[in-house]
């Protein structure tokens, strides 16, 4: 916990040693740092895409249609005679940044849900955990697919239906997480001296829950990115001709047999990107367990 009480007064507690030992953990941890360093890759090159991409990732070239790889175009053309290179480096922007806000919205939505539930308990509890048990009986992609076809096609909406659908998994978690520590000894001591609840919700309790949170919000990155890309692919996500890994996919599809990379490289993007955040996930939840120390 980051703080402790004494004499009625709250006073931080040193927190270098335990942040040294879960940063060396992390560090030592091979995958982990494999899945960092594909993370950090994918990164810049969707910040540095204007830079690193050869040629203009929407113009059509029409005597260039489905070259195969070469000295000019790395990874061939696709149907258009669009390098496929320059595309995956701008889908790499759409799907990161599909991930990463529609994560960030189910963050926004289900972490405060979970945290009334949890601590407040009461009426509230029982109305959020049936809703939330509503939402969770539906699977995951079918309910963003749902999602998605109701809000319309665009890059926008599928990335509020992939928050929507991803939000009762932080808020049930958020919830347990919370059930598990409200009767410790420094949430009764802050009680006992009459803090109000919202500031020991604030102050003490979301510091506390925030670490599988942040190890939760690492996968559910990995599964936003599979989840945008099957939507662009039935044709819900990011609208022609703007790249997207799973658009690519999608018109790679009627061209296996006459132009394999078209369909080859987005699928090696989308795993590897996926991969990476996995690995990253699961090393920051080794590092973050006490019971691995």
């Amino acid at each position: 916990m980051s703080e402790v009480l004494v004499s009625g007064a709250a006073v931080t507690a040193p927190l270098r040693a335990p942040q040294n030992r879960v940063l060396k953990k992390f560090l030592a941890n091979k995958s982990a740092m494999i899945g960092a360093a594909i993370v950090l890759l994918f990164v810049a090159v969707a910040l540095l895409a204007p830079w690193l991409a050869p040629f203009d990732p929407v113009k059509a070239n029409f005597l260039a249609v489905r070259k195969p790889p070469s000295e000019l175009y790395w990874l061939g053309t696709d149907e258009l005679g669009r390098d496929i290179f320059s595309r995956l480096i701008w889908g790499a922007r759409t799907s990161l940044l599909a991930g990463c806000i529609s994560v960030l919205i189910a963050i926004v939505i289900g972490v405060p849900l979970g945290l009334i539930a949890g601590y407040w308990q009461g009426g509230w509890d029982g109305v959020i955990s049936r809703v939330i048990e509503a939402l969770l009986a539906c699977p995951f992609l079918i309910l963003a697919i749902a999602l998605g076809a109701f809000l319309g096609p665009s890059l926008g909406n599928a990335m509020i239906a992939i928050g929507l659908s991803a939000m009762p998994i932080f808020a049930r978690l958020t919830r347990g997480q919370v059930l598990a520590i409200r009767h410790e000894e420094y949430i009764d001591g802050a009680k006992a001296i009459g803090l109000p609840d919202r500031w020991i919700v604030l102050r003490y309790v979301l510091p506390n829950v925030m670490s599988p949170i942040l190890v939760q919000a690492t996968l559910a990155i990995a599964a936003a990115i599979i989840t945008e890309a099957s939507l662009s692919f039935l044709g819900l996500g990011q609208q022609p001709p703007n790249p997207s890994w799973g658009a690519m996919l999608n018109t790679a599809k009627g061209y296996l047999e006459q132009a394999p990379w078209m369909s080859i490289f987005p699928g090696i993007a989308i795993f590897l990107t996926v991969q990476g955040f996995n690995l990253l996930g699961d090393g920051l939840r080794d590092a973050l367990d006490p019971r691995n120390d």
